[in-house]
């Protein structure tokens, strides 16, 4: 097994790091919104190629997506995400600036120590993170199945780092009710309130709510509930998420969501349709030896490491974690407690504290990197755990 020079890793950072500071910068002074990343992903796609990448680009049917590859002989092959999207009105307040060129930064050093490895590293450039997910196509079209590791980093503040960004999967439906108009005092009985069986959905989920398990969340917006109240509405429009700790459970609440919806429908004298309002986002399929290889990684390098936190949320990530081993560390870029999507975190992201996380984020990739291309025990250690935990959750 090849141990790798730590020096020989800051050496390789350190080459690229102005770079990588410009791109980020750069990305924070030009936001762009996501699934229009032009500007965003030709800087990026420019400075792989300039170091050696074959790029492909555009990638996959997304215009902003692009795919990066090293081949560096036989052997195991890894992926390295980057992010890139803006946010509207407050720009880069998830930081995609700072972490999208982590793995940028990183994948860079990787071209500087190639006789430390043998593989194939790719740089897959994933646009839409804020909105639809291209991880979550990609993810379908079988672009992570063969990959013994995808990873990235994902900005945080607070002086501490967090070993792996834990999250829930997610489905969206928009569903639609049909009735009948009539006057509403006139002859209110030859009408059929499309409002009615909408709210009425609505109030059997809520019913429901006492026996969800603890990581069941239900959320929904009534979009079009009628123009005037003197008219039986025949139309009603509600955009509904669900999210849950599991994909198998993701299941059992999208049965009890249909149950609830046509229970409505058929009380009201209403017809009842659905659809997906986006592509289903999968919870995370945590690989605990990866968790302690970055903890211990991160602080080699110095940072505080806390413990893993509930999930809160979703992202197009958990989808990848369902193909190959995956992690997503959160880095802390300012020991100030910002919340993500803030303008603060925005401009947090161009501190020279978030610089210098810049630099140990990439180092921490590139370790973990060269540990899952060089240690076949680790490489089998986690590719066994992926295999044991993603099933578990397939059928739980």
């Amino acid at each position: 097994m090849i141990k790798t020079d730590a020096k020989l890793i800051k050496h390789a950072v350190d080459k690229y790091y102005p770079d990588a500071v410009n791109l980020s910068d750069d990305l924070a002074a030009h936001p762009e919104l996501s699934n229009k990343e032009f500007r965003s992903s030709r800087k990026i796609v420019e400075l792989l190629r300039k170091g050696g990448y074959e790029v492909e680009y555009p990638y996959l049917g997304y215009e902003t997506a692009f795919c990066g590859i090293l081949d560096n002989g036989d052997g195991p092959s890894i992926a390295l995400l980057v992010e890139y999207d803006a946010l509207p009105d407050i720009g880069h307040g998830c930081g995609h600036n700072l972490h999208g060129s982590i793995s940028v930064l990183a994948a860079l050093a990787m071209t500087e120590l190639r006789d430390q490895f043998k593989g194939k590293v790719y740089v897959i450039g994933t646009p839409g993170e804020e909105e639809d997910g291209a991880k979550v196509g990609m993810a379908e079209k079988g672009v992570f199945d063969n990959m013994s590791l995808a990873v990235m980093m994902h900005s945080w503040s607070g002086g501490y780092c967090i070993p792996n960004m834990d999250v829930l999967s997610l489905r969206c439906y928009v569903v639609e009710f049909f009735g009948k108009t009539a006057h509403a005092v006139a002859a209110p009985w030859k009408g059929r309130s499309a409002l009615a069986a909408a709210r009425k959905f609505l109030d059997l989920i809520d019913a429901r709510r006492e026996c969800f398990t603890p990581d069941v969340h239900v959320n929904a917006v009534i979009l079009d509930g009628g123009k005037a109240p003197n008219i039986i509405p025949d139309y009603a429009k509600i955009r509904l998420e669900f999210r849950t700790s599991s994909m198998a459970r993701l299941e059992e609440v999208d049965d009890m969501i249909i149950k609830c919806m046509n229970g409505a429908a058929l009380a009201l004298d209403c017809k009842v349709t659905k659809k997906l309002g986006s592509l289903d986002f999968a919870d995370m399929v945590r690989i605990e030896p990866l968790e302690r290889e970055i903890k211990l990684i991160l602080e080699s390098l110095g940072k505080k490491v806390g413990p893993v936190l509930p999930a809160t949320g979703s992202s197009d990530m958990g989808n990848v974690s369902y193909r190959c081993p995956s992690i997503q560390p959160l880095i802390s870029i300012t020991d100030k407690e910002y919340a993500l999507h803030t303008k603060d975190l925005a401009d947090a992201t161009l501190l020279p504290e978030a610089h210098e996380a810049l630099a140990s984020g990439a180092n921490a990739l590139v370790q973990l990197s060269l540990k899952v291309f060089n240690d076949d025990i680790f490489r089998k250690e986690i590719y066994d755990e992926f295999i044991r935990k993603r099933d578990l959750k397939l059928n739980k």
